[in-house]
């Protein structure tokens, strides 16, 4: 199969890959948004929790995007043995680290918040969302391991069905429990996040009844390969990636929970513009994760003579689609004000701030995003993996910590140190995939 034909399969996988991304990212924003009349300490709780929460999400994500890999493989090899082993040992991996993370919730919620705020008010309502979104994270789980499933065998709109189905409802759901209709007077700031909860259930049983209506899908795993032998093969390839995704992903949470030693304008500010970062940014990482199938598949099938012009093109389709991301979000910062009419004056300065930062970020990202994807998927994840590690963690997140917390600097030096880290991996970057493309090719 030529590039060209590669080019229109990753198109026909990317849109739905960025609606899914679009749908997900959306159920935080709809919270946000949902939850800003409110007041500013309503905003910040749900801040803090999604930074929580997050973690967990994240990590599951993380696995996800490592069984996303294999399966492609698999498919690509038409290995149907292999498809099924990749499936289960990701889901028993996925649901063993959600118990992990829903225990520690379950048991040290409180001790978690008061680490990370000493507002008693703000403190009372964080364990308050955090109480029901808990229960989120291992259902999380389980369609996130079926999302990855449907992604790897390229069938992406089967996930973008299910988001479809759940978005709405969960903005209907929301608004009636956080507002009441008629004579129900709703619940207020906790009704967000039992729409939310009440939105992962039902994409929950949706993933339940497509596996077992879809003819084409047998996951019934073969006989003849034990399981706990399988784990130890499965998880080494799954691992590097998950950990990669979860540094990056977790990353973005210890960023946001350093911003929320800010004052609270400021951190009201990045509350309202996270969900759109994380929207934003990822189109490209939907363009990115796409790329990063066609290409599993490819090597899977043996065909690997023209990955190289196949790389060139997805870097320049995901450089104009950077551009494209950084002019929204220009246009966002001008009328941030009609998205977000009730908050404080000193919360739009801060917003103003930060507009020149959030709107050149995705231009760096996307280019990143691409070549992580392209070197995890020549089976380059541990490079990928020290350089993400390297720069975010033992220089940009300790920088940024040590500006705020010692320093005691404004939103906007702070707010730089994101844009910063992608600038230092560009180059290594080009430079490692230039390397892999090179001994693929041979």
């Amino acid at each position: 199969m030529n590039s060209k034909t590669r080019l229109q399969e990753n198109v026909s996988m990317a849109w739905p890959l960025a609606v899914n991304v679009l749908l997900v990212q959306s159920m935080l924003m709809i919270d946000v948004v949902l939850v800003a009349p409110l007041g500013e300490i309503p905003v910040a709780a749900i801040g803090i929790a999604t930074a929580v929460l997050m973690f967990a999400l994240g990590t599951e994500l993380s696995i996800g995007n490592g069984i996303q890999m294999l399966v492609g493989r698999a498919y690509g090899s038409r290995k149907q043995a292999d498809i099924a082993v990749a499936f289960w040992v990701g889901l028993f991996a996925n649901i063993s680290t959600s118990l992990f993370f829903f225990a520690a919730l379950f048991l040290y919620d409180v001790e978690i918040v008061a680490a990370l705020i000493g507002d008693e008010d703000l403190a009372n309502k964080v364990l308050a969302y955090l109480a029901i979104t808990k229960y989120i994270i291992p259902l999380a789980a389980f369609t996130q391991v079926c999302t990855a499933f449907y992604n790897g065998c390229g069938n992406t709109k089967i996930t973008l069905k299910g988001f479809a189905i759940e978005v709405p409802i969960n903005v209907v759901l929301s608004y009636l429990l956080i507002y009441g209709a008629g004579a129900y007077s709703g619940l207020g700031f906790e009704g967000a996040a039992w729409g939310s909860l009440a939105a992962v259930t039902l994409r929950t049983v949706y993933f339940v009844f497509v596996l077992k209506l879809d003819s084409r899908v047998d996951l019934r795993y073969p006989q003849e390969r034990s399981f706990f032998a399988e784990m130890r093969p499965q998880l080494s390839e799954i691992l590097p990636i998950a950990i990669n995704f979860f540094v990056l992903f977790i990353g973005a949470s210890v960023y946001q929970l350093l911003f929320a030693q800010l004052e609270l304008a400021s951190f009201v500010a990045i509350t309202l513009i996270f969900p759109w970062l994380r929207i934003g940014t990822q189109f490209v990482s939907a363009w990115a994760q796409a790329s990063a199938i066609n290409i599993s598949q490819a090597i899977g099938h043996g065909e690997t003579r023209h990955l190289k012009t196949f790389v060139s093109a997805c870097t320049g389709a995901a450089l104009v689609l950077s551009l494209g991301v950084a002019l929204l979000f220009f246009l966002l910062s001008q009328f941030i004000h009609l998205i977000y009419p009730n908050v404080e004056s000193e919360t739009y300065l801060a917003l103003a701030v930060i507009a020149p930062l959030y709107i050149v970020l995705p231009i760096a990202r996307g280019y990143n995003a691409l070549s992580g994807n392209v070197l995890r998927a020549l089976g380059e994840s541990s490079r990928v993996l020290r350089l993400n590690f390297i720069v975010q963690w033992m220089i940009t997140l300790p920088v940024c910590a040590l500006l705020i917390l010692y320093f005691d600097v404004s939103l906007f030096w702070a707010f730089v140190m994101m844009p910063i880290e992608e600038l230092l991996k560009i180059y290594h970057f080009y430079w490692y995939t230039k390397v892999a493309l090179g001994s693929a090719n041979r």
